[in-house]
């Protein structure tokens, strides 16, 4: 996940924090709690957070000698829908996150590669990219709206739930329909 320093960073962006007042003695902390409207294309093809939808960030600053280590919970809504059977899917999530952002100029960001660690423009850190990679790592590729959804019916497309426990169709292999339709005429 590429976290290149942004020089740009705008404090008024629900995912900038500014940590100003979070002395830079290792072992001070802040509290971050904050509830933010989730930001575009958050989740995968079948699921994911509204846009704009509330994501609630219940966190802690704490400086460390080299930056500030965010951790905490980030919770909100998913909505999609079933792999198996299309229906509706809306359910809630929690994950954690657990991010070092390191200092401009620390030994941190000297000795390691840009991927790596986080980077701070100042005072300001931005948490979309740990707050989306939290999110959309921990989505399924193929959700279900239960864990023992029986799906569609491959031939009728009903789903299974809605259908008699008896419920089959008749395959009949075109090599031998015109010998099915012999019988049916001697009767």
């Amino acid at each position: 996940m590429p976290k290149s320093p942004q020089s740009h960073l705008d404090p008024r962006q629900p995912l900038v924090v500014d940590t100003t007042k979070l002395p830079r003695q290792p072992g001070a902390t802040r509290a971050l709690n904050r509830v933010v409207p989730a930001p575009a294309d958050l989740g995968l093809e079948l699921i994911s957070v509204p846009e704009g939808s509330d994501l609630t960030i219940d966190g802690t600053l704490t400086s460390v000698s080299e930056g500030v280590y965010v951790s905490g919970t980030v919770s909100g809504s998913l909505t999609g829908e079933c792999g198996r059977c299309l229906n509706e899917i809306d359910k809630s999530f929690e994950v954690s996150i657990a991010e070092l952002f390191a200092y401009e100029d620390s030994t941190t960001e000297e000795t390691t590669d840009e991927d790596e660690v986080g980077r701070m423009s100042g005072d300001l850190l931005d948490l979309e990219p740990v707050v989306r990679d939290a999110i959309v790592l921990t989505l399924p590729t193929n959700p279900l709206c239960r864990p023992d959804c029986p799906g569609l019916c491959p031939e009728c497309g009903v789903h299974f739930d809605e259908l008699p426990a008896d419920h089959s169709h008749e395959e009949v292999d075109s090599r031998w329909a015109a010998l099915r339709n012999l019988s049916k005429n001697e009767e």
